[in-house]
């Protein structure tokens, strides 16, 4: 994969194990970052819209056009966060509370459909994490997503931080259809 392969305006931790091998001499250690947004639905439509096999690669849009999700969603189970080249992060579903609360791990990469937990890419993301609570009230729906813990570049973190409120306006879209 190279950089030009997603525009880096377009990039997500899906899309970058070759840009992480890169610059794996200017890594820092993410801090957390938070994003909301309030949905006027259900919060267990929302829950549904942001892990659904179908529109999880709708709101994914805005850090990697054609990203998907492998897996089953289980607490302790594995996934997959992919590009359409089969690169990604691997990460374990620390815990899951449907509807309410979901936590990702990150412990892994994968470079062109092989996974990786040994390289220096690998292991700069073990310790990051994606935590998403959903809180309910007056029919909507407050979705925060708390990332953070994981080693990557200063660029990667500032797209990061421009790309999240533009996934959550997607999953606000297609969350009030």
């Amino acid at each position: 994969m190279s950089v030009s392969d997603c525009n880096l305006s377009r990039l997500h931790p899906l899309c970058l194990s070759s840009i992480r091998d890169i610059c794996l001499t200017k890594l820092k250690i993410m801090e957390d970052k938070k994003f909301s947004i309030t949905i006027n639905a259900s919060r267990s439509k929302v829950w549904d819209m942001l892990w659904g096999s179908e529109t999880y690669p709708q709101w994914t849009q805005p850090f990697c056009e054609g990203s998907f999700a492998e897996g089953d969603w289980q607490e302790g189970s594995k996934m997959l966060f992919l590009d359409p080249k089969r690169d990604g992060m691997i990460s374990k579903v620390a815990k899951n509370i449907p509807n309410e609360f979901l936590s990702l791990e990150m412990i892994g990469e994968v470079k062109k459909g092989v996974e990786d937990y040994d390289s220096p890419g690998a292991k700069a993301v073990i310790g990051g994490y994606e935590n998403y609570t959903l809180t309910e009230a007056n029919d909507e729906t407050t979705v925060t997503a708390i990332i953070g813990g994981a080693a990557m570049p200063k660029e990667i973190e500032a797209y990061l931080i421009a790309a999240w409120p533009k996934a959550l306006e997607a999953l606000k879209t297609i969350s009030e259809k």
